[in-house]
């Protein structure tokens, strides 16, 4: 069992009310599974909860109820599963191009009966028109920059990306800002989430998108 301490177990209560349990399975499939197939480092397992699970799993607050959820190069499932084990409301589709962590991702979801979730092999740039989502997520895939570019498109013209960055986020959008408005970004913003919760808060970009229609 990964242990938890009594401030992070304050915290998962709060995130994950009667889901917790569920959330502790897939803390050890992470420890276990996760590690030994390299999707997280072994150094990682004792911070799991704080760094990972919960640093992701606070962004909830952040996603309107019945949302479509895009996670893009979802990886070991951070932030998507642990969005779709909190929200049960959300419809999360997790994208990762590389087949050896979607097949742990789909024996994760398969493991934990997580209904609400769909696993995508494929790149971000070719999910577009596959996958129309209200919300895109992301955390540790790129400079938003690049970022922009592989998370925008799949909102087809209208809805947020909630990006998970940390301290340089504000020097981010000052680069990507061009990138942003040319892809219909009409207001970005840095967030700071879970305050009351956490030791160290989630940083979070927020881009609200609404692309004009063309005209026919």
């Amino acid at each position: 069992m990964v242990e938890i301490t009594a401030a992070e177990l304050r915290a998962a209560e709060k995130i994950f009310g009667d889901r917790l349990d569920l959330a502790k399975r897939y803390v050890e499939h992470l420890a276990t599974s996760g590690t030994e197939r390299g999707l997280i480092g072994p150094r990682e397992i004792p911070r799991l909860w704080s760094r990972h699970v919960l640093n992701c799993a606070v962004i909830e607050s952040e996603i309107p109820q019945g949302s479509h959820v895009a996670d893009v190069g979802s990886g070991a499932g951070l932030p998507g599963l642990c969005l779709a084990i909190a929200r049960p409301d959300l419809e999360l589709t997790l994208i990762e191009p590389l087949e050896r962590r979607v097949i742990w991702l789909q024996e994760v979801v398969d493991d934990l009966g997580l209904d609400n979730v769909t696993v995508m092999r494929s790149r971000a740039e070719l999910a577009v028109g596959h996958v129309e989502a209200d919300v895109v997520t992301a955390r540790a895939v790129s400079a938003l920059t690049n970022l922009a570019g592989l998370t925008i498109p799949l909102l087809g013209g209208k809805g947020e990306v909630v990006a998970i960055k940390g301290r340089s986020a504000g020097e981010e959008i000052e680069k990507a800002a061009k990138a942003i408005r040319k892809l219909g970004g009409v207001e970005t913003s840095v967030l700071t989430v879970g305050d009351n919760l956490l030791e160290e808060p989630t940083t979070v970009v927020r881009i609200v998108v609404n692309k004009p229609q063309k005209k026919s």
